[in-house]
């Protein structure tokens, strides 16, 4: 643990700064600190971070190199007054977001998203729900049928997009339920899926704690659909294709088959035999998170996570040293209440169109296309001339 901090004499060693300079990254978030538990007028700072700068500074600051990093978990890339990861905590416009999924609806939390204040919109809604034979089929149909036909954002006024907004999320929880039916997301879901009381309130607590996280791969999809001035519900429908991915809101299929691995010959071989072929072990550990996933926590700490989910926890946790992550989280909570099987997704996905609602608003207000460059590595420039082949 002595290993994992540094005090202030070190960092400015290493890293050939100035106390100014080390108190700037601190207050950017690039370098976390924490009171000295010897000294409180002291403090730490965490030797990880000091590292990746070290690093950075080794490899130079080219554009292109900086380029290159900012889009795999790097430096960040565009402003943005949502949200932010800090301290190892989620927040929403400077809340946090465990605190707020104690008592906040998912609906509430999208109107912080949007920066909104005082009585919720209410726009009007169709009275039939879009068909598909699974909730994720009428997800994309009910995005696709309204990308199809609504005009553009850009240089409508703001009013207009936050009420927008709010019939976009209803549809959306609409197409998730299979039904049009009154209430606030969770209860709508909960009636759906048969769930009572004290699971609806499970529910709830996992969408405020899905409904943004930065400038994640299905956000991005969002804000550069929107930055061309398309459609609200176009950038919801390019988030939620973003999502579908396995490396995105698919996760939790590879966590149910590692359960299953676990399920059928133990958690400790399961996890032993992971580690031997140097396979991952899905649901643990996440980038942001050195220290655990806030919203995993915050979830897990709700409801008892089936026996065996449990085991699969413990017996990852010693081998690895990582903590779950809130794909675990969603798996335990799906199995706990006996959801349907696509439940963390669609979960996933109702909660997460409030934080990209909410962002494709403030990149349509900005004004600003997102157009970057790629770095050419192909073959070499020619003159001009045929192809060669025959």
């Amino acid at each position: 643990m002595a290993n994992d901090w540094l005090d202030a004499e070190q960092v400015l060693e290493r890293l050939g700064i100035r106390p100014q300079t080390l108190y700037a990254y601190v207050s950017r978030g690039r370098i976390e600190a924490a009171a000295h538990p010897g000294d409180p007028r002291r403090s730490l700072y965490r030797a990880a971070d000091v590292g990746a700068l070290q690093a950075r500074k080794a490899r130079g600051r080219r554009a292109a190199d900086v380029a290159a990093e900012a889009i795999a978990w790097g430096e960040p890339v565009l402003a943005s007054a949502i949200t932010t990861v800090a301290g190892g905590k989620l927040y929403y416009r400077g809340r946090d977001a465990a605190m707020l999924a104690k008592d906040h609806s998912l609906e509430q939390t999208a109107r912080l998203l949007r920066g909104g204040h005082g009585a919720a919109l209410k726009a009007p809604r169709g009275a039939e729900v879009v068909p598909g034979d699974t909730a994720r089929a009428r997800l994309f149909n009910a995005l696709a049928q309204r990308a199809g036909t609504e005009p553009p954002a850009r240089g409508r006024a703001p009013l207009a997009l936050a009420m927008e907004a709010a019939g976009l999320l209803d549809t959306v929880v609409d197409a998730a339920a299979g039904e049009t039916t009154q209430g606030l997301a969770h209860q709508r879901l909960a009636r759906a899926w048969g769930v009572d009381a004290a699971g609806a309130e499970l529910l709830r607590t996992s969408l405020v704690l899905l409904a943004d996280h930065e400038l994640n791969a299905s956000t991005f999809a969002a804000r550069v659909a929107a930055s061309t001035g398309a459609s609200l519900s176009a950038a919801a429908l390019a988030g939620l294709c973003a999502l579908s991915g396995p490396l995105h809101g698919g996760m939790a299929a590879r966590v149910e088959a590692f359960v299953a691995e676990a399920e059928r010959t133990g958690a400790a071989r399961a996890v032993g035999a992971r580690l031997a072929q140097g396979s991952s072990t899905p649901g643990f550990g996440h980038p942001l998170y050195p220290d655990g996933d806030p919203r995993a926590r915050a979830l897990l700490a709700a409801f008892e996570p089936p026996a065996g989910l449990a085991d699969l926890r413990r017996e990852t946790e010693a081998a690895t040293g990582q903590w779950p992550n809130i794909d675990f989280a969603l798996v335990g909570l799906a199995r706990a209440l006996s959801l349907p099987p696509d439940a963390p997704f669609i979960l996933f996905a109702v909660g997460r169109t409030a934080g990209w609602l909410a962002h494709a608003i403030e990149q349509i207000q900005s004004g600003r296309l997102i157009r970057p460059r790629a770095r050419y590595v192909g073959e070499a420039l020619g003159a001009g001339g045929g192809s060669g082949l025959a």
